[in-house]
């Protein structure tokens, strides 16, 4: 195992930052590295934008239910996804863009999150911490008011970033097993592994340094997926030219 793995495996979300800044030189290399990312088509549908203004940071942490990292951390980016800037490509050489597929919302949707990954990588390779942040799309309209985004863009996440002040434990994640299927997709075995992770994931949350709790993996996902989802997003969506034809 080699630098590069150790550091991806030992990945955790830090919620709490030193005061350190990063200099702009650093922080100009994780985008690039970002911009690294394989891109569908070479689309490159993203657009970063880095939120200085403390009223805004203050804004997107009151949105997001309160998550003081996105105030304290050195740096606040939100990743949208963009496909403004391909469309008007289109006008540029006269030609006219046929908007709103399914298929153009997935490329630009995972240009997005490849290029964060990457971003995230290179951050951590420099000893660096990083929490993203899904919950700006609790008012993605909002979201979209304080960025100025135009249509065919939309924000995806945000990525906090910044020297860590806290050193939580990592989080384990479902076997190998359980994951990796060769050829055909079969959950046969998968039951028994997943009763035994659950008891993995318990242990954690009653050991760890920091918000205790009694839970297991499967207890969490059954909470999660029978409650509503930002039900709100399919029209924000549609509002935003994403009208998945």
């Amino acid at each position: 195992m080699n630098d590069t793995t150790e550091s991806l495996i030992a990945h955790r979300s830090i919620r709490q930052f030193t005061n350190k800044e990063i200099d702009n030189e650093l922080l100009v290399q994780l985008i690039s590295a970002g911009q690294a990312a394989a891109s569908s088509s070479f689309l490159q549908g993203v657009t970063i934008i880095r939120i200085t203004d403390k009223h805004k940071r203050d804004k997107f942490s009151k949105l997001a239910g309160g998550q003081s990292q996105i105030i304290s951390a050195p740096e606040f980016l939100v990743f949208c996804a963009d496909l403004n800037r391909s469309t008007r490509c289109c006008h540029k050489h006269g030609t006219s863009p046929t908007e709103g597929f399914m298929e153009q919302f997935i490329i630009a949707t995972v240009d997005t999150a490849l290029y964060a990954q990457n971003v995230v990588v290179a951050a951590e390779s420099k000893g660096l911490g990083i929490c993203y942040i899904g919950a700006i799309r609790n008012d993605p309209i909002l979201a979209t008011s304080l960025l100025s985004l135009p249509k065919n863009v939309y924000p995806v996440f945000g990525l906090c970033i910044g020297y860590p002040a806290e050193d939580p434990e990592v989080k384990p994640r479902l076997p190998v097993s359980v994951i990796l299927k060769e050829n055909t997709y079969d959950s046969n075995d998968e039951e028994k592994q997943i009763d035994l992770y659950d008891e993995i994931v318990r242990n954690y949350y009653a050991e760890r340094s920091g918000n205790k709790k009694s839970q297991s993996w499967s207890e969490q996902m059954s909470g999660l997926l029978s409650s509503q989802a930002r039900p709100h997003m399919r029209a924000f969506l549609a509002s935003q030219g994403f009208e998945m034809k």
